[in-house]
Parts: structure tokens; C-alpha cells; sequence
């Protein structure tokens, strides 16, 4: 028993972060990963990586986070910005998830607001989590301060927002999200707030999205309304549990096939020539 959940623990380490090595895909490591930003970067030193950064009240804390990343090899700083707070999540308040004692969250070792340091005590779906909820912009220039890694700000769904990022030179991108919808209820699809975002930053930042990618052809429109990248939770997940990483592999392969093949049915020879007006919306048909 002992073994298998050791092995458990390393689910994370050899099989999602190997398949995204083979397939030259970038990972997003959480904070809350079940294993060390040390442990995932040795089982897949060819990979690249992300390191999704929760900015804790203790900047001592998060300052050793970030050196660890760097050290690790990580080559950017995702800053989640859409999580004061953890969401009221009913499926898991029904479920009565916690995480299971057989895992813990190293990264998180020597968090002092943790009476149990490397354990996951956030009550999932009450509110409670350790991170800062009075994070603001001035934190953000205070981690470009500290590091010369990129940061990515994830979570922004506004022009608004946006537009304000430009103003904090640290920030080189933004991740579109909305946190797989279990944050706010009511929050627009990240496809639908895309375009504005993409507006309001022009040239001057990058875009990512993710939330709903499930398909080629949810990628190719992605890519047509500005996204440089998308990035999926949900489907490498279910790769996981049909498979392993060869299961994971295969699901980055399908999304793979499927752009190639949505991308010559549109005309589009490369990723360049993916432009705006191949998505239209239902307004559209509407006046046909």
C-alpha cells in the first residue's frame, strides 16, 4: 500500500509532465502540484515549463518560490490573479473532497500560515485558502522586482484589466482564463472576452487562453481571435486516466491532428495565416 501511493504521488512528475517533453509542449506547474518544482523539472529536463505562482501574505515565502523556479529551469512566472479567494464550489462541497492523505503539497513547505506546512489544508469550496486576498498591482511590480523571469497574468477577462497590465513592465503576458468556471459563477467564456483582450494589447503583450478547448477546430478559433497559445486542463486529465502518459501524449496528438487537418480545410498553410474572419458568431447568421 505504502508503494502505491508513493507511485501515486509521482503520477504528476512521470507521466503528465514526460508526455508534455515528448510532444515539445509547454507544461504550467501549480503551486498546489503534489510534487516539488525540483522533482517535475528532473523528470523532464527537456521539457518547457511555467511555474503558476499563488502569491502568498508571507513574501518571504513566495520570494524562496520564485528562487526555486529559477533554479529549477522554470522559464516563466504565471501569476494567478483570478483567486483571492477560493470560489464556492458546490460539486466538491457535496463530494466532501480533501485532498487525500496519502498527498501533500511540498511546494508549500514552510508556508508559516500552514499549521501543517507541506499539507493542503484549503477547505475546498468554503473560501479558505492561504492565498493573499489583498493581492493588487503593486504586488506584481514587486515580484518583477525580485526576478527576471516573464510574468504571465492568469485569469484576466476584461479590456479593462488588460490594458492596465501594459502599464507594469514585468507583465509579458496574459492567460485568458476563467479558472475552468469554478471561481465566479456567471463569468463570460474565454473565447468570448478573447477578442477584446487581444484588442486592448495589441502587439505589446502576448495572449493565451484556456478554458473549453476540447477540439482542433476550438484551437484553430482560438488562434484566429488573437490567442498565441491555448493551453487544456481537463483533456490531459482524462488522457491520464485512460492511459498514462501515453494516454496524455495521445490526447496532445488528437488536438494536434485535428488543427492540421482544421487548418488545410480553411486554407490556412501555417499558423500565420489564421485570421479573424474564419470565426463568426450566431449574429452573423442571423441576417443571412
Amino acid at each position: 500500500m505504502e508503494r502505491t501511493c508513493e507511485m501515486m504521488k509521482m503520477i504528476l512528475i512521470l507521466l503528465v509532465s514526460s508526455a508534455a517533453a515528448q510532444l515539445h509542449t509547454c507544461m504550467i506547474v501549480s503551486t498546489y502540484a503534489n510534487n516539488s518544482v525540483e522533482e517535475i523539472s528532473t523528470a523532464s529536463p527537456g521539457g518547457l515549463k511555467w511555474f503558476q505562482l499563488y502569491i502568498m501574505p508571507d513574501r518571504p515565502f513566495t520570494q524562496r518560490l520564485v528562487r526555486r523556479a529559477e533554479a529549477a529551469g522554470y522559464k516563466a512566472l504565471v501569476v494567478t490573479v483570478d483567486l483571492p479567494v477560493v470560489g464556492k464550489r458546490y460539486p466538491d462541497l457535496r463530494n466532501r473532497f480533501q485532498l487525500p492523505p496519502h498527498l501533500s503539497v511540498p511546494n508549500l513547505q514552510g508556508l508559516q500560515s500552514s499549521t501543517s506546512q507541506s499539507n493542503d489544508e484549503r477547505n475546498y469550496g468554503s473560501g479558505a485558502s492561504p492565498e493573499d486576498p489583498a493581492l493588487c498591482w503593486k504586488d506584481i511590480d514587486w515580484l518583477s522586482s525580485i526576478t527576471n523571469l516573464p510574468i504571465i497574468l492568469k485569469g484576466i477577462l476584461t479590456a479593462e484589466d488588460a490594458g492596465i497590465a501594459l502599464e507594469h513592465p514585468g507583465v509579458k503576458g496574459i492567460l485568458v482564463s476563467n479558472h475552468g468556471g469554478r471561481q465566479l459563477d456567471g463569468v463570460p467564456a474565454t473565447i468570448e472576452v478573447l477578442p477584446e483582450i487581444v484588442a486592448a494589447v495589441g502587439e505589446r503583450l502576448e495572449v493565451y487562453l484556456d478554458g473549453g478547448v476540447r477540439t482542433g477546430t476550438d484551437v484553430l478559433k482560438a488562434l484566429a481571435l488573437g490567442a498565441r497559445a491555448v493551453f487544456v486542463g481537463r483533456p490531459a486529465i482524462w488522457g491520464l486516466a485512460y492511459n498514462g502518459e501515453d494516454g496524455v501524449a495521445e490526447v496532445l496528438k488528437i488536438l494536434r491532428n485535428e488543427l492540421d487537418l482544421a487548418m488545410a480545410l480553411s486554407g490556412c498553410r501555417c499558423p500565420a495565416e489564421i485570421k479573424h474572419p474564419l470565426v463568426v458568431g450566431k449574429e452573423y447568421y442571423s441576417k443571412l
